[in-house]
């Protein structure tokens, strides 16, 4: 069978209501941090999409009401008909490829905290806002309940005239009104809204059928629903409630969008969930109970499986936010046969954690995420070459493969130096890790297209020094040697103090045991002031290996960065499980054969933490001796890049070289201006620029 044959069923149109989509591939409602704030940066990444050939993209959490502010993030807006415009800029680029355009319309009740509107916030029952913020939400009046409906409707209308296709009514992530209506602990009311499950999907069900008379003889309306919370018994269960609702409302939508609840479970990380189609055990029952059609999401990377999917009758449409993110030319790629070209998500988080800055999106596979716009980056297409011919990079860790693999795209003949015995640098070593073993899919990709390109000679185990770069007369050379972690104990906490370190203390690094080291025999102190997964990555490692481990942070949490990849909840336990002890809030004061001593960050009264060795995870020292010793002798170019420039997330690693390969020869005022485009907000009253 042909892969043209295999795959054929994903690429059938299907009906959904009054709409045809062209194909199965479903791009959901994803937040991208650019929303109502950069209408024309979001216009243009959901336009590569539909480029990509998704089927149907979709936009993101879309504010209805000045009671659902959602400030300071970006999420979109349809407030009133001044919103259309900067909508109908997304709809149109969608359009323009033949794709669907959907909204996810949304009032978040409690989990919207009003901060720039001021208004009451709103809510089934009187209950606190979802942010540890001391501000409560009023519970809604039948007249409250009236006039969501109407906004709902009105914001229905807005879509519609600004172009959209399908149209959400949205009950999913624990952060919408209709979600929250439905659970009994947010939902104390003792009217018709509340009580038993039917009383408690009331409001959904009348959202439901007002959209459709609204605007269903043109839009389809899609129902996102989250069929399990994950908390067992003490929530909503797909074996219970969730299948009571489906049952209810089965056919009410046009399309069914399922999942599961909260975020960080429908986003889990591959750390926790590392299996593509995840969610298949929660949301199979679905297709089942109605004649709408279903769309299932769970991280689906795998062609293979997405057929599978269909066959088996878990869904009608794949639905996908990360995949479309780390490869929004997916769907075109299985389609014309070129599955090993695939850029597969490896389920991370960084475009989450984005989001909950509030920042443009980005993605540690695809660097060109969010900056199609801002930069004209697209994720398939890169200008050819100019003048010169060849090009050294030294260093193939991820800086260094994505601008390697971005130069031979252009055309240029590259040499990719690296000393270790493999490529790959950091991702190949913290794939080794607990749970982290997809990160190698950062330099695999990179790699399988290198050594399919005639214009690239890769050499491992090749150190270069200075004499050896110029001896092969290249004259552009792009030096990503990375960075080593420190061992002095100095972070962000101890710039003032640096600890003591005693002569004779055992003391280790992330890079000893990633490079197969282990700790002396006995206790192991861990003290972490870098705050991202790493660390907790090692305890968890030395844990399992039957060490006695203490984590010390001088933060509140164990690795408080991971907050925003929604899974340093996940972090905590999984160490607390695995006996970890944990001492928060203090800092490192000095390091001693046989003893850690550390200091309260608030009062500074000093402990002991008894340990016959120290893992030290703080900041990380650039690697530039090569650089430094090629200034001035006579390169044409000569560029540091990745983490040898300014330690970072792989995700920035992979966006230096994907930015230092297209600025290659481009004059420095063009590279200027891609800083200063930026979008302004008109002083003319609704007017957009």
């Amino acid at each position: 069978m042909s892969e043209a044959t295999k795959y054929s069923v994903l690429f059938e149109p299907i009906q959904l209501g009054p709409v045809t989509a062209p194909n199965r591939f479903y791009q959901v409602p994803h937040c991208n941090g650019m929303g109502h704030i950069r209408p024309q940066a979001e216009a243009a990444m959901r336009g590569i999409k539909a480029e990509g050939g998704w089927g149907v993209v979709s936009n993101q959490e879309t504010e209805i009401h000045p009671t659902s502010d959602l400030s300071p993030y970006a999420e979109n807006r349809l407030w009133d008909a001044r919103d259309v415009p900067a909508l109908r800029l997304m709809t149109d680029a969608i359009h323009d490829k033949g794709s669907l355009a959907a909204i996810e319309l949304a009032h978040n009740g409690n989990h919207a905290q009003n901060l720039q509107s001021r208004a009451p916030v709103l809510a089934a029952s009187d209950m606190s806002v979802d942010f540890p913020f001391p501000k409560q939400a009023r519970a809604m009046d039948k007249a409250d309940i009236r006039n969501f409906r109407r906004w709902h409707r009105e914001a229905a209308l807005r879509a519609r005239d600004a172009g959209f296709d399908i149209i959400y009514v949205y009950a999913g992530h624990h952060m919408t009104l209709a979600q929250h209506f439905m659970l009994p602990h947010m939902n104390q009311r003792n009217d018709e809204y509340g009580g038993s499950l039917e009383n408690r999907v009331r409001l959904t069900r009348e959202l439901l059928e007002e959209t459709h008379e609204a605007v269903g003889d043109t839009c389809a309306i899609a129902f996102r629903f989250a069929v399990d919370e994950m908390l067992g018994a003490d929530g909503m269960q797909a074996v219970e409630e969730g299948r009571a609702v489906v049952e209810m409302l089965a056919e009410l939508p046009d399309i069914w969008d399922v999942n599961v609840a909260g975020w960080d479970n429908d986003s889990a990380t591959t750390r926790f969930q590392p299996q593509d189609g995840y969610q298949n055990d929660y949301i199979g029952f679905v297709k089942s109970m109605t004649t709408k059609p279903v769309v299932g999401v769970g991280r689906i990377t795998s062609p293979d499986m997405m057929v599978s999917m269909i066959r088996k009758g878990i869904v009608d449409l794949i639905g996908a936010a990360r995949p479309s993110i780390a490869d929004p030319f997916l769907p075109l790629k299985i389609e014309q046969g070129r599955i090993d070209e695939i850029r597969e998500c490896i389920g991370c988080n960084i475009c989450v954690m984005a989001d909950n800055l509030g920042a443009p999106i980005r993605c540690t596979q695809n660097p060109t995420m969010g900056e199609e716009w801002r930069r004209g980056w697209h994720p398939e297409q890169i200008a050819p070459k100019a003048d010169e011919n060849e090009a050294l990079v030294v260093g193939a860790g991820p800086a260094g493969l994505e601008c390697a693999m971005q130069l031979a795209r252009r055309g240029y003949q590259v040499t990719l130096a690296d000393a270790a015995d493999e490529p790959g640098g950091r991702v190949l070593l913290e794939s080794r890790l607990p749970g982290l073993g997809a990160w190698m899919r950062v330099a695999d990709y990179r790699l399988q297209d290198l050594r399919q390109r005639a214009n690239v000679q890769i050499f491992a185990q090749s150190h270069l020094g200075p004499d050896e770069v110029l001896e092969l007369d290249i004259p552009n050379v792009f030096v990503a040697t990375g960075s080593h972690w420190r061992k002095d104990g100095v972070g962000s906490n101890t710039l003032r103090k640096p600890p003591e370190i005693h002569a004779g203390a055992a003391i280790m690094t992330p890079d000893d045991i990633m490079a197969g080291m282990s700790p002396p025999g006995g206790p192991v102190a861990i003290y972490d002031d870098d705050h991202a997964y790493i660390a907790g990555v090692l305890a968890e490692k030395l844990a399992q290996d039957g060490r006695d481990v203490t984590f010390v942070t001088p933060e509140s949490l164990v690795s408080t960065f991971t907050s925003l990849t929604l899974e340093q909840h996940r972090i905590q336990a999984r160490l607390l499980e695995l006996g970890v002890k944990i001492i928060c809030n203090h800092v490192l004061a000095a390091i001693e054969p046989g003893n850690m001593q550390i200091s309260c960050g608030f009062t500074g009264q000093q402990k002991d933490v008894r340990c016959n060795s120290v893992l030290l995870v703080t900041e990380r020292t650039r690697e530039t001796q090569l650089y430094d010793a090629l200034k001035g002798k006579g390169l044409n170019t000569l560029e540091l890049i990745g983490d040898a420039a300014g330690p970072a997330l792989i995700a920035d690693a992979v966006y230096a070289g994907h930015m230092a390969a297209r600025n290659f020869e481009r004059s420095q005022a063009d590279i200027d201006q891609d800083w200063f485009r930026r979008e302004i907000v008109s002083l003319e009253e609704g007017g957009l620029q």
